[in-house]
């Protein structure tokens, strides 16, 4: 019956999609976006094309939507914020419109977790400091239960997606060390950006007193400080 394009829409700052994703996007004859999370800018890119807010539709009402203008004939672009396969809940998607005889591509965008990274001018990954990335969220409404405290237990860089509501909760919960450098990003790559840098011991007081409420990332490990962390330099240019 055809295709829907799900396109990662980065970060945020609308010049941190892929070129391919926003030739997509100028392309599409309809647009489904991922409410706020998606940079306004990016939605208007999409000129003439019928514009749907996915916020608020159910999974059902998402794949109707997708599955009536794929058989219309139109080119149907699903913009997802960030990487659709961090927390994009697209296999259920694509589950449904296969059901239907309808084929998904996807097309990969910039991380928030990358543009984090970007913001505290460091690697996510450093020699001598920190070789693994975990990648997390709390348990919530969506969540019954996770692995927060066991995975901290490497003593990882660990990156916390969806926790800002629960910063308290979640760095109760870490068994790092309580003088580890952590940083909150709020809004990474927007305009309006704010981070806030401490340790896994005041970090959730210094984020609430900054007015970060929700749409962060939690980063966690000596890698938030390299100057302080004692890394060691690349083999590759010793």
């Amino acid at each position: 019956m055809g295709k829907v394009f799900i396109v990662g829409a980065g970060p945020g700052a609308p010049d941190l999609i892929t070129v391919r994703g926003m030739r997509l996007l100028e392309e599409a004859d309809v647009l489904i976006y991922a409410g706020s999370l998606v940079n306004p800018e990016l939605v208007e890119r999409s000129g003439a094309a019928v514009k749907l807010d996915s916020w608020g539709m159910s999974l059902a009402e998402l794949v109707d939507a997708m599955a009536e203008h794929v058989a219309a004939g139109k080119k149907v672009v699903r913009l997802h914020s960030g990487d659709p396969a961090l927390y994009g809940a697209i296999v259920e998607q694509m589950t449904e419109l296969s059901r239907r005889g309808i084929e998904a591509e996807i097309v990969p965008g910039v991380s928030s977790l990358f543009a984090a990274a970007a913001a505290l001018q460091t690697q996510l990954t450093l020699r001598d400091v920190s070789e693994n990335l975990i990648i997390a969220r709390p348990a919530g409404a969506t969540l019954e239960k996770d692995q927060i405290a066991e995975l901290s237990r490497h003593g990882s860089t660990m990156v916390v997606f969806l926790g800002t509501e629960m910063l308290e909760e979640v760095l109760a919960k870490v068994e790092y060390p309580p003088e580890t450098p952590a940083a909150v990003v709020y809004h990474a790559s927007w305009p309006d950006q704010k981070i806030v840098r401490g340790t896994v011991a005041d970090i959730a007081a210094k984020a609430r007193d900054a007015g970060i409420e929700k749409t962060a990332l939690i980063v966690i490990g000596g890698v938030v400080d390299p100057a302080t962390s004692g890394f060691g330099r690349s083999v590759l240019y010793s």
